[in-house]
């Protein structure tokens, strides 16, 4: 297959790409930034002056020298430029294990050089063992860095080359192999952020060996490696674990799981996998000990947390689902380590005019601010990463399930509101407890009292002590009472009246003034008879609160305009072409929609917007989630036609490899068998160079044996 285009990023001054990669080695904190190759080029007339270009790859073999230098000479017999040679050329390729950037020079013509650059900008020498360091590195720097079909990562990072670092048996052998050997030093590569403390079971190299065991369906593979490991520490068991569970072996994962929690009881990671497989059978009463087992072993943990609010708001049990998201300990969001690059000269995007698809170019109608209304911009909750898109997705999912009315009841059932506060403060109390305003903990209530009302009509407090004192950083605050008008527990309940249903929530009071020690306690003011069983609200999820009434005004006000436009039209058409011809939005607005109605778990609404974005033009966010929607439904022919023009997408960006699409590709494989996905594939009316392209994603199935792929 013919390789991607390649993109140049031309310098303003030569090298000056390299002078900022090596500024950025001592900040860099986890896996590194994609490898950077960089050319000087001289023009073929005489005398020629010289240009710096340079543009980043993932997936490139780093196993040696040479096989960096390999792909330099790649790029000097492309024909791309006619008019310039290229005369030397860098391989940059960071090392995560030993905080070094290793390098690989050639001079054309001329000689081969490797080296390795420290944090301190000093040479040291390229060893064996730091190769295979770097090796490995590549390889979970390529899945890290791989897109999910949406297109949001390749949209971050301008001019990345994106090839797949396993391709066959002996590349998956080798990758293995360097995993096992350099496994207890994997957590000195960070880990994802939801993660607070990366530990052995926790980190970038387990994550990247989970999802290609996930990806390729190499289930055998990764069975194979955790055994191995386990034999030297029991805790690896979770990993197998969940290898065996997505392999279809559950028996084997349920007793495997069984011993190990009798060898490590308090592993929260154990717990952890088991309560997620009860969770995924149903068995949410037998999920919630184990998951409070696993906050007990890791009261630090967001994920912990996170789990056990999840099996609470599947019991119904809202009001300890809310107290116990409110007990989430909530990180910083870190990005991925990005390349910070000086401006360049110019941007050159080829594209190859043998792969190219005319109904895919953005280029005619790219992404324009000016046509997004200042409200749907200005939407806080699309930027949300890391443990607050999970707590905010936990409130959504609440929220879709029992109605915005409902949820603010609870909501001032368990926390202690503005109004009740200034209400009690200004009147003498007359109650029993004394002292400051909660008298519990909200951890130790989510983790030990029961629910006696799953509607949230009651919450049990609890006397002990609080697990989480290290965690508590973030300020608290009164929790506003939002107005809430006539929807009954639902936001498109406006939309039948015209009007909407959701009105502005007053101001907070922030928890200095209730725990505030600068002015005198006032005797008559020590009895707060109505708060024995409240809590303080988190100032983070008082915000949330805040960000989801406005998600919720915007969605209201789309749906109400939606409907009005339908009901002006002719009542017996409902189709989505004539709303969508009256109600007029352009493509930006209608994808921000479609996210914003995939947030608040409203999925048919979010199908119609992206489809009303794919009618005006094409978008790969829009058409993925349209994709998903299509292999829930087993609609197969039209989940291909989408592929087809997913990967072309991917391909004209220069990207050859995504780790989801691959995955939706095999999946089609093992239920409907490789023949009939080739000749659906084959039948479509695209130019065959585009078909190809979909073609090596079938191959490469057939290359890892997968289920299907030979029938």
């Amino acid at each position: 297959m013919v390789a991607p285009a390649i993109p140049e990023v031309i310098e303003q001054e030569i090298e000056s790409a390299i002078e900022s990669r090596n500024e950025a080695l001592p900040s860099l904190r986890e896996l590194g930034p994609p490898d950077l190759v960089h050319l000087i080029k001289q023009s073929v007339k005489s005398g020629g002056r010289q240009t710096g270009v340079y543009h980043h790859v993932t997936g490139i073999d780093a196993s040696s020298s040479a096989s960096l230098a390999a792909y330099i000479n790649t790029l000097t017999q492309t024909a791309q430029d006619k008019s310039n040679k290229v005369i030397s050329g860098l391989y940059c390729c960071y090392n995560a294990f030993s905080r070094l950037d290793m390098r690989v020079e050639v001079k054309i013509p001329g000689g081969v050089e490797s080296y390795c650059i420290d944090e301190r900008g000093d040479k040291r020498v390229a060893s064996d063992s730091l190769w295979l360091e770097t090796f490995l590195c590549g390889v979970l720097r390529a899945y890290s860095y791989a897109d999910d079909g949406s297109g949001d990562t390749i949209k971050k990072i301008i001019a990345v080359r994106r090839f797949d670092p396993v391709t066959s048996t002996d590349v998956e052998h080798k990758f293995l192999d360097a995993a096992e050997r350099l496994f207890f030093k994997g957590w000195q590569l960070g880990s994802d952020p939801e993660i607070q403390v990366p530990n052995l079971v926790s980190n970038h190299l387990t994550t990247g060996l989970l999802n290609y065991v996930h990806t390729t369906g190499r289930y055998a593979s990764g069975q194979n490696l955790f055994e191995k490991l386990r034999s030297r520490d029991p805790e690896i068991s979770s990993l197998l674990a969940r290898v065996l569970i997505s392999g279809d072996e559950e028996v084997k994962a349920v007793r495997l799981l069984r011993e190990a929690i009798e060898l490590l009881p308090m592993d929260y990671s154990l717990l952890n996998c088991q309560a997620t497989f009860l969770q995924s059978k149903g068995n949410l009463e037998w999920a919630s000990p184990l998951a409070q087992r696993a906050v007990i072993a890791a009261p630090s943990e967001f994920g912990t947390w996170a789990k056990l609010a999840e099996i609470y708001v599947g019991l119904e049990q809202w009001d300890l689902a809310l107290l116990t998201l409110n007990s989430c300990p909530m990180f910083t969001y870190i990005d991925k380590d990005a390349p910070r690059m000086p401006e360049p000269a110019r941007v050159v995007l080829p594209v190859l005019s043998n792969t190219a698809l005319d109904e895919i170019d953005e280029s005619v109608q790219g992404y324009d601010t000016e046509m997004v209304h200042p409200n749907l911009r200005k939407l806080s909750a699309a930027g949300y990463k890391g443990t607050f898109l999970k707590a905010y997705s936990l409130l959504t999912d609440i929220t879709s399930k029992i109605g915005w009315d409902q949820l603010l009841r609870i909501r001032s059932q368990v926390f202690v509101m503005e109004e009740e506060y200034r209400s009690e403060k200004s009147q003498p109390g007359t109650g029993r407890t004394t002292g400051q305003v909660t008298g519990r903990n909200s951890s130790t209530t989510a983790l030990r009292a029961p629910s006696p009302e799953t509607n949230g009509q009651k919450v049990n407090g609890d006397e002990s002590g609080p697990v989480k004192d290290e965690n508590e950083e973030e300020p608290l605050s009164l929790s506003k009472q939002p107005d809430v008008g006539a929807t009954n527990g639902n936001v498109d309940g406006g939309a039948a009246s015209g009007d909407l249903a959701i009105e502005k929530p007053e101001h907070t009071v922030a928890s200095t003034e209730v725990k505030s020690g600068s002015e005198d306690p006032d005797p008559s003011h020590s009895n707060y008879t109505h708060f024995q069983h409240k809590r303080l609200c988190e100032r983070w999820l008082d915000n949330l609160f805040m960000v989801l009434y406005e998600d919720l005004r915007i969605y209201t006000i789309w749906r109400t305009d939606m409907a009005r436009a339908k009901a002006s039209n002719d009542p017996t058409s409902s189709s989505p072409s004539t709303s969508s011809t009256i109600y007029s939005k352009s493509a930006e607005e209608w994808e921000i929609l479609g996210e914003l109605a995939e947030r608040l778990h409203h999925v048919p609404e979010a199908i119609e917007a992206y489809q009303s974005c794919l009618r005006i033009r094409f978008s790969p966010k829009a058409m993925r989630a349209v994709v998903k929607m299509w292999e829930e439904d087993k609609k197969t022919e039209n989940v291909l036609q989408g592929m087809i023009r997913l990967i072309a997408w991917q391909y004209r960006w220069y990207s050859e490899f995504s780790p989801e699409l691959l995955r939706s590709i095999r999946k089609l494989i093992e239920e409907e068998g490789a023949v009939k996905v080739r000749s659906i594939v084959q039948a479509t009316s695209l130019p065959q160079p585009v078909l190809d392209l979909t073609h090596r994603y079938v191959e490469l199935c057939a290359t890892f044996r997968s289920s299907g792929s030979d029938g």
